[in-house]
């Protein structure tokens, strides 16, 4: 009872925002709301979409400091992207399957960086192997924007995080394969329990553990890749949601993913609410907005993990 109660205050909360939210784009001129509406909706399915990722991330590498923005995915998909928009007569269909091209590019690069060694795929070394392909393709992605100086006026604030001037046609255009990523995620949920209890227990359920894998990366792809090819490259939701999530309920994905969910429209509505008001009469890329909470939340989750990892090793526990 006491967790539908909170998953009910929480949507009230939203509705709330979305209220204020709404309210806010009707005082300005009656032009300018069916594009800001659609900015709004549109950032909401991303940030679903990224939180769900960033659930998925996390159980998939068993690392609480996983996110697509940290792990290279994002960064990735951006790159991509970029490619795809700087070519000559390119549809937007065609930057969206670029954009899952990079996701799917990047994860693999990660994993195999990941994994060389004797130890195998450890948490620390994917975080460093996902810093280094971050690295690795943001410099790309400068790199070509400051050759081609137009690509570059029209993806700049799409780049830090941005949905503004992207049409209800795009959106309509990745809206399928975030419901297939969706839906993906709410059927893996219960083994996606099984897969974070360790390869013992799902060894002994009789559970594959890699066709589990490949599922869930799968929805990764078409999670991550769809919003990023709407909104850029949007950080920190992926990280921070979860953990919030995690505070709420009990370490079940099939509570911890609705949740997430709904967690990640909230932001996005605080994060468009105070958009608007920073600059006004102009408005701030959302990306700006979620990182500026998102940096001092990464920091603790590092701390935290690092004082929880030496008070383990004072007690001799591995």
């Amino acid at each position: 009872m006491k967790i539908r109660k909170l998953l009910t205050e929480l949507l009230v909360v939203t509705a709330l925002l979305a209220g204020c939210s709404n309210a806010n784009k009707g005082s300005s001129p009656s032009k300018e709301s069916p594009e800001s509406k659609t900015n709004v909706e549109g950032s909401s399915k991303v940030n679903v979409c990224l939180a769900v990722a960033g659930v998925l991330t996390q159980a998939l590498t068993k690392n609480p400091l996983a996110a697509p923005s940290i792990l290279g995915i994002n960064s990735g998909a951006v790159f991509f992207a970029v490619v795809a928009a700087s070519m000559p007569n390119v549809l937007p269909p065609v930057s969206i399957v670029w954009a899952r091209l990079g996701v799917a590019f990047s994860s693999a690069e990660v994993y195999f960086l990941g994994s060389i060694g004797r130890d195998g795929l450890t948490p620390i070394k994917i975080i460093l192997a996902g810093s280094a392909i971050t690295a690795l393709f943001t410099s790309f992605t400068q790199g070509l924007l400051v050759l081609s100086e137009s690509g570059m006026k029209n993806t700049l604030s799409w780049l830090a995080g941005a949905i503004l001037g992207r049409k209800l046609e795009h959106q309509k255009m990745v809206l399928p394969y975030m419901i297939i990523g969706i839906i993906l995620v709410i059927v893996l949920a219960s083994h996606i329990n099984i897969l974070t209890s360790g390869d013992d227990v799902t060894k002994g359920l009789g559970q594959n553990k890699l066709l589990i894998k490949l599922f869930i990366s799968a929805s990764v792809i078409l999670l991550a890749g769809s919003s990023v090819a709407i909104a850029g490259s949007i950080g920190f939701v992926g990280l921070m949601v979860p953990h919030i999530s995690r505070f709420f309920v009990v370490e079940d994905h099939r509570w911890i993913i609705p949740y997430s969910a709904v967690m990640g429209a909230s932001l996005l509505l605080l994060s468009d609410i105070s958009a608007r008001f920073i600059i006004m009469p102009s408005e701030a890329p959302v990306g700006v907005m979620t990182a500026l909470i998102g940096a001092p939340f990464y920091i603790y989750i590092y701390i935290y993990i690092y004082i929880y990892i030496a008070r383990r090793s004072l007690r001799g526990e591995k």
